[in-house]
Formats: C-alpha cells, structure tokens, sequence
C-alpha cells in the first residue's frame, strides 16, 4: 500500500472508530469499521469489532459469517463452523454462510456434506463463480464425473477467464474421456496463468499419444 493510501486508510479507520465511540451500540457502526480494519490487514481489531458487534446483536449473520471466515482461515474450523452454522440457522438464504460451510466440510473431507452445503449456497445464489469450481472439485474426488462436467462449464459460463474454473473443467472432460478437449481447457488455463500439474499434463500426452 503507497503511503498515501495508507494515510487515506487511517483516516478512514479514524473517523469510523469515532463514530463507534459516539454510538457504541450501533451494529453498523462496529461492522463497517471491521470491514476496514480487514481490508487495512488488522485482523485482531476486526475480530474485536465483529464480537461487539454479536454482543450488540447475537443474530447478526453477516457478522458471524466474515467473523468465521477470519476462524477458517486461522485453521480453527470449529469455531468457523459454529459461526457459520449460526448465520444460517439466523438467515437460511445467506449463501456465504452454507458456501463456508461447504469448505469446512470439504477441509474435513466430508465430501456429501460439503456437496450438499455448496448446494445449499448455489440455491441461494446460483452466480457465486468460486462455489461452482469448489464443487467442481468436490464432485470429482467423489467420481462423479457428469456432474463435475456441469458444474466446470457453469463457472466458465459465469466467467470465462477463471483459470482454476478452466483448470477443473480440463481434469472434468479428462475424466469423461474427451481428451482432446481436457487438453484445450487445459492451455487455455495455462494461458490464463494456472500452474498445470505436470502429472495431469502428462497422464493426458499419454492419453493423446
């Protein structure tokens, strides 16, 4: 960050932090300084906010959700699973939620719940490209060939130049047998920046041989 965006930052931070003193009850106030204290990378002062901000309003979803992602990506899956089980058992239609869901499960190799929770998500709003290429991923550990297929062309439908979404429908059309189109998707993945695995490039060369 140039240190003009970090002064602009910290002002930012400063005026939203006044106005938490003025109305230390306001949930709005307490999430929009965490959403800011995570882009400006203060993990610790964001944790802070979005726990007042559940002490302010236990039923606040968006909360719990961005709360737990913090949890996950520390590697605590418990409690970003207890969060995230909270925001949707609070707003069944948050997405975000079942998505996180989704890879908790997935880290946990519980691989039909993490299918199911991806569902779950996609229901809620079939446009979150990242959900797509996840169960992607999920349906083919499970073997589930056809499907993975329709989930890989769906997130290259949503966007085209997703080079993992490129990467899985690749591995997807390999495992259906249309090594001729893996190996398009696969240099167009390439092209789009992916690091292929040199064992899924040389499985389909022997396929194509």
């Amino acid at each position: 960050m140039s240190e003009t965006l970090q002064e602009d930052m910290d002002a930012v931070i400063a005026e939203l932090e006044k106005k938490c003193e003025q109305h230390p009850d306001s949930v709005m106030a307490h999430h929009h300084v965490a959403l800011v204290y995570l882009k400006a990378g203060r993990i610790g002062d964001a944790m802070k906010s979005l726990e007042r901000v559940l002490e302010i309003d236990p039923s606040s979803a968006e909360s719990m959700i961005n709360l737990g992602a913090i949890y996950f990506g520390r590697g605590d899956l418990a409690r970003a699973q207890d969060l995230n089980e909270a925001a949707v058992k609070a707003m069944p239609q948050a997405a975000q939620g079942h998505a996180n869901l989704g890879l908790i499960w997935q880290q946990k190799n519980e691989l039909d719940k993490a299918i199911a929770a991806y569902e779950k998500a996609l229901q809620h709003n079939p446009k979150l490209v990242t959900v797509w290429v996840n169960l992607t991923s999920v349906l083919t550990m499970k073997g589930e060939d056809e499907r993975a297929l329709k989930a890989a062309k769906k997130a290259i439908e949503l966007e085209p130049d997703n080079n993992l979404a490129r990467n899985n429908l690749a591995v997807a059309l390999y495992f259906i047998g249309d090594y001729q189109a893996s190996k398009i998707e696969m240099d167009k993945a390439r092209e789009l920046g992916y690091s292929v695995s040199p064992e899924f490039e040389a499985r389909l060369e022997e396929k194509l041989a």
